[in-house]
């Protein structure tokens, strides 16, 4: 318990952008123990990066993880296309003489998704509703096992890799405190090209919109591992910004109930009961029948469905989310056979998404071609410290306004009994407390 311990008094959490408190995920013992080196979301390159770099500290990770775990196999999973890191962590398994499997993905989307590397590593089906868990499996992020790596040695989570490309003039990887201004970010990849512009925060699948006008008040968190800006006017952003309403008056005039939605859900594939068509289809005709709506509830929101699959160009993943959110918030759960064995669709091989189509689908295929090398890095003099980075309640501060601390220190603790994550102090200097937050200015600008 001594890894848990040290896991938790570091506040890790899973990088990937869940942020599952980690010290709660590895409190267990399981069959198999997968890594996701996959870079699940197009134009990310943080996961390639840590991989090349770190590929030694990597692998000693996954080692005394899966010891503790108790885990037969250790696998890690990365896309067939990336060589290079491929080779870094193939020699440092025969460095170090270890045993973890390197597995090798098809270029699709979401390959990622914890279930999708299941599938893919394990040949298992998580069972809807599931986690891998309920198939004897642990899954964590790479730059998740290296925060872990440091937590060994005593060191917390402070900084993030990230990666600032799309319509900037000189993307790159950028390596930061947790708190940094958005603002900075963007400044570090030469600033941004359009007057009118918008950031991904993430990627551009699954990440959420931070306007232009409001980057001066949004800052990075433990879990943030890209940031994608695209003009206000590309596709993605206009989508994201259709009123609620407006989607539901589309889907009453415009769907075709064509099941593309479904036949390309990966969920769907992965042999879950999920049919976006039919929710589209309630959503549209106003249905007052709760078994049409239910199945949102699998939905992991990957967006292959909105803007991939559907001719229509209408917005089934919009639509699910919403659903969803309504049927949990009235405490409604999908009844399901518990002793059914579920199994793949049979045509899930020749259904996946193809990483490079969709970029083009989605009209990225401009930023493709990028490909980040080294690392900028960047010590502000002020940060701005969420006490919401983690599933779970938010932290509780523990220090005082005008309190001096170095950087390292903990400066929110995890609330009795619940689920959360410490913080730390990403820079030295002066508190100032906010009722969600906690600002960190470097004592020479505390009064300025």
């Amino acid at each position: 318990m001594e890894l848990i311990r040290a896991i938790r008094e570091a506040g890790v959490v899973g990088a990937g952008g869940a942020g599952f408190p980690t010290h709660v995920k590895l409190d267990t013992s399981v069959e198999a123990f997968i890594v996701n080196g996959v870079e699940c979301e197009p134009l990310l390159e943080t996961d390639k990066y840590l991989m090349r770099h770190y590929a030694e500290e990597l692998i000693e990770s996954i080692e005394t993880v899966a010891e503790h775990l108790g885990a037969k196999r250790k696998i890690i999973g990365i896309k067939s296309k990336y060589k290079r890191e491929h080779q870094a962590l193939i020699q440092a398994i025969e460095k170090t003489q270890s045993t973890i499997e390197v597995k090798a993905l098809d270029s699709f989307y979401p390959a990622g998704d914890e279930q999708m590397l299941i599938r893919e590593a394990l040949e298992e089906t998580v069972p809807p509703r599931g986690i891998p868990l309920n198939v004897g499996a642990v899954v964590s992020n790479v730059a998740t096992l290296l925060d872990v790596q440091k937590a060994i040695r005593g060191i917390p989570v402070t900084e993030r890799v990230i990666t600032v490309t799309g319509a900037v003039k000189s993307p790159t990887l950028i390596r930061v405190p947790v708190g940094t201004a958005i603002k900075d970010c963007l400044e570090l990849a030469g600033g941004v090209i359009p007057s009118d512009f918008s950031v991904i925060m993430g990627g551009p699948m699954m990440g959420a919109e931070c306007k232009g006008t409001d980057i001066d008040k949004t800052y990075v968190t433990k879990t943030l591992g890209g940031l994608v800006v695209l003009p206000e006017s590309h596709t993605i952003i206009q989508r994201k910004r259709l009123p609620y309403q407006h989607i539901i008056n589309r889907a009453a005039s415009s769907c075709i109930q064509c099941r593309m939605c479904t036949d390309l859900c990966p969920r769907f594939l992965n042999g879950h009961p999920l049919y976006p068509h039919k929710v589209m289809r309630a959503v549209g005709n106003g249905e007052a029948s709760l078994s049409a709506y239910e199945s949102a509830l699998l939905c992991c929101e990957c967006g292959v469905c909105e803007l991939y699959a559907c001719p229509m160009g209408l917005s089934p993943k919009t639509v699910n989310q919403r659903v969803k959110r309504q049927l949990m918030e009235g405490g409604i759960k999908l009844n399901l056979n518990k002793d059914e064995e579920w199994t793949p669709h049979e045509m899930r091989n020749y259904r996946k998404v193809d990483t490079h189509r969709l970029v083009a689908r989605i009209d990225l295929s401009e930023y493709e071609s990028v490909h980040l090398e080294d690392v900028v890095e960047f010590l502000p003099n002020e940060v701005h410290i969420s006490l919401k980075q983690h599933i779970g309640r938010p932290a509780e501060s523990v220090v005082s306004d005008g309190e001096r601390v170095e950087a390292g220190q903990c400066v929110a603790e995890i609330p009795e009994s619940s689920l959360g994550a410490r913080i730390h102090a990403s820079i030295s200097g002066i508190v100032s407390l906010m009722p969600d937050g906690i600002v960190i200015k470097k004592e020479g600008e505390a009064n300025d």
